[in-house]
């Protein structure tokens, strides 16, 4: 058995950034549309940087509480492949813009103290059930803002059966990803803070240090996995 962890960069606003994390090896690379983020970049703009992203590489749009009108728009200028709610959209309104457009959907859910493994079970299977375009959890730290929190939450509240599926967020670094992914086992990590030596701005350094320490993880789960396969 071989694991293989996905990696999300976030909150990209430079080209110089965008090659950089692509050329280390991030699968996904995403795009905040909310103009109250420091990360906020125009759909422009962005559409410049989404040009140059090689096949193979998604490009992800982040959303909170937008319209279906705005999404459209942001859409037709970008391409971007993927839809990122943060808001507070209830279900019906992320399957209703995720249809306009025709573009599968991440939902974030910002796990408070007091979640339940029960909780984000449900979450999980209402949105399922909801709509074809649903393309899983991203689960990031509750704080009382809307976008990234920089924070860890306790990943022991995700249930077994949904980890797989799951995006982890909040708070990662090079310092925590191999615990995390090793712990969790997600299907995919994001990071954009952690990953910055400001606001918008990346590190290449940091963003390299991170991708080899979820690789670090993958390795270790794949070498112990087949290790204990009957020879």
């Amino acid at each position: 058995m071989t694991y293989r962890t996905r990696i999300k960069i976030c909150g990209l606003t430079r080209l110089e950034d965008l090659e950089g994390a692509i050329a280390a090896g991030a699968d996904a690379v995403g795009f905040v549309f909310y103009a109250k983020s420091p990360r906020y970049i125009d759909p422009e703009a962005a559409a410049k940087m989404i040009a140059q992203i090689p096949p193979f590489v998604t490009a992800v749009g982040l959303f909170v509480n937008a319209s279906v009108e705005e999404v459209q728009e942001v859409v037709a200028q970008t391409s971007i492949a993927v839809l990122q709610f943060h808001g507070d959209e209830t279900v019906a309104e992320c399957v209703a813009i995720a249809s306009a457009v025709n573009r599968p959907f991440i939902r974030a859910i910002r796990v408070k103290p007091d979640a339940s493994p029960a909780d984000l079970l449900k979450y999980e299977s209402d949105y399922r059930a909801a709509s074809r375009l649903f393309a899983g959890l991203l689960l990031d730290t509750y704080v009382d803002s809307y976008g990234g929190s920089g924070k860890v939450f306790d990943w022991s509240l995700i249930p077994e059966n949904i980890a797989p599926l799951v995006v982890l967020s909040g708070g990662l670094s090079a310092q925590n990803a191999t615990d995390a992914v090793t712990r969790v086992r997600p299907y995919a990590v994001d990071i954009s803070s952690g990953v910055e030596r400001d606001k918008g701005i990346k590190d290449i350094a940091k963003i390299r240090a991170f991708i080899a320490a979820v690789q670090l993880a993958d390795f270790a789960d794949t070498a112990n996995a087949n290790a204990t396969q009957p020879h």
